[in-house]
């Protein structure tokens, strides 16, 4: 059997990725005119913030992904590992866009970030050293660009064997440590950007006046199993198209590991972070939740849907994925991975929609329509990478532990 090792883009789905970019362009445009000219721009910027946020930290979910496999001197996920560095490409045009909103936001202020008005608030004057506008154009500015320069060093990594064989046991160790080296860069750089200051400057401080301990890991928890959710969407859709000979069932089976355990830290950090505001009862922290949740005497507006998407990222995955079998079924998989994006994008929506609209839920076509076109831009970006070098890395020392897994 001969082995395709260069993925070549259908015509389907180059037709739908550009029609879907189309949609999101001309929700864009009428979203603008409609909110974004109007008198409350933060409806525009809000939906913006969402989307080229959420979809921009799914993607370099995929690089953490690779670097914490390669810290760990894990061979398993190289029959795949292609994929893993061709979403993680769709991280420059999602962080120049995320960039441009973002910058936008502090300069054009749209009204979603209150703290750059403080006008005598001694909570937001007490903050100004951390929440001013200097530091948060810096640190986005530090954020997104090593994101892109660490990630283009390891996808460089990754294609040195391809042409050169590494020959001898020792050249492959040197590879390996150096391989590991910016894996370790990267993953710190991660820690300090995704799992501490930087939710905390796009997300947490749209609520300036409330703080959470446990918010950049909950983020991390959302953007990362939907991450794996994306790698498994792309792998199963390659399997079908007859590329990736060597990734089967095995390899399936342990990414819908990695959805199913994801899904379950995810709830375990929703539940802590609720459960410590609810048994404190402290003002200052349960007025995040008051249109979030069913009070005792009312339903806040955004009761209905912030339960529906805990039923999407918790008891799905649970109900579903907890079998061994569902795990190594192709379509099981395919619609838990859908589901779990779908899920955790109206996460991302509660957790901004509703800190600057608590009073009613906006959800409509213009969200849907944006989301449309960054889902477009992902599949035009990975799709565009995938064809740029071979599907299977070559010559890699782990290559054979890679073919022969099993769970």
């Amino acid at each position: 059997m001969a082995i395709k090792e260069v993925f070549a883009i259908p015509a389907r789905y180059r037709t739908w990725s550009l029609a879907l970019m189309g949609v999101g362009i001309l929700s864009v445009i009428i979203g603008f005119f409609l909110y974004g000219t109007g008198e409350h721009p933060a409806r525009f910027w809000a939906t913006m913030l969402q989307n080229s946020v959420f979809f921009l930290l799914v993607t370099n979910a995929a690089m953490f992904f690779l670097c914490a496999t390669t810290l760990a001197m894990g061979g398993w996920q190289l029959t795949f590992g292609r994929v893993t560095e061709a979403i993680s490409v769709a991280v420059i045009p999602l962080g120049i866009i995320a960039f441009i909103v973002l910058i936008c936001l502090v300069t054009v202020d749209p009204h979603v970030y209150h703290w750059l008005h403080p006008h005598g608030d001694k909570i937001l004057e007490g903050k100004s050293a951390f929440l001013n506008k200097g530091f948060f154009i810096t640190w986005t500015i530090l954020t997104i660009g090593l994101w892109i320069v660490l990630g283009y060093k390891m996808r460089q990594l990754s294609r040195e064997t391809d042409n050169a064989p590494l020959g001898d046991p020792e050249t492959g160790r040197r590879y390996i440590f150096k391989n590991t080296v910016w894996a370790a860069i990267f993953i710190v750089w991660f820690a300090l950007t995704v799992m501490s200051v930087t939710p905390w400057f796009w997300l947490m401080s749209i609520d300036a006046h409330w703080y959470s301990t446990m918010y950049s890991w909950y983020t991390f928890a959302s953007t990362f199993v939907s991450g794996m959710a994306l790698i498994t969407l792309f792998v199963v859709f390659l399997k079908n198209q007859g590329y990736l000979e060597f990734a089967n069932e095995e390899h399936i089976h342990d990414l819908g590991k990695f959805m199913f355990a994801f899904s379950i830290f995810w709830t375990y950090l929703w539940f802590a972070q609720y459960m410590l505001i609810w048994y404190a009862n402290i003002p200052e922290e349960t007025v995040y939740f008051k249109s979030r949740v069913t009070s005792k005497n009312h339903s806040g507006p955004y009761t209905g849907l912030y339960w529906f998407m805990f039923c999407i990222n918790f008891l799905a995955p649970l109900l579903i994925l907890m079998r061994r079998g569902s795990k190594r079924n192709y379509t099981t998989v395919t619609f838990m991975a859908i589901l779990i994006i779908f899920g955790h994008w109206l996460d991302f929506y509660q957790m901004i929609h509703a800190s600057l609209f608590p009073d009613h839920v906006t959800l409509n076509l213009f969200d849907f329509g944006v989301a449309a076109g960054f889902v477009g831009l992902i599949l035009y970006a990975v799709g565009n990478a995938l064809t740029k070098a071979p599907l299977v890395a070559k010559n890699h020392p782990f290559i054979k532990e890679s073919i022969i897994h099993h769970t």
